[in-house]
């Protein structure tokens, strides 16, 4: 489906394009922007440390500042 989509048909997709017009068709901006805003006013409160760092690490991937190459690294 993606291939038709950007128009390259029997031309392998490298991942980066692929996860981009994936995203763009299945995870729209305002759901995005709603998994930020959780990161953002995330708080440990009554989690144990270990719920805390699963929260943070399954919503780091939606931050700007951690979604980045150099964070990856």
């Amino acid at each position: 489906t993606v291939k038709l989509r950007i128009g390259f048909d029997g031309v392998a997709i490298v991942w980066e394009i692929f996860k981009r017009e994936f995203l763009r068709m299945y995870f729209p901006a305002d759901v995005k922007n709603k998994k930020v805003i959780e990161f953002m006013e995330l708080k440990q409160g009554n989690l144990l440390v270990a719920e805390y760092l699963a929260k943070f690490e399954a919503l780091c991937v939606f931050s700007p500042h951690y979604n980045t190459v150099e964070a990856e690294e």
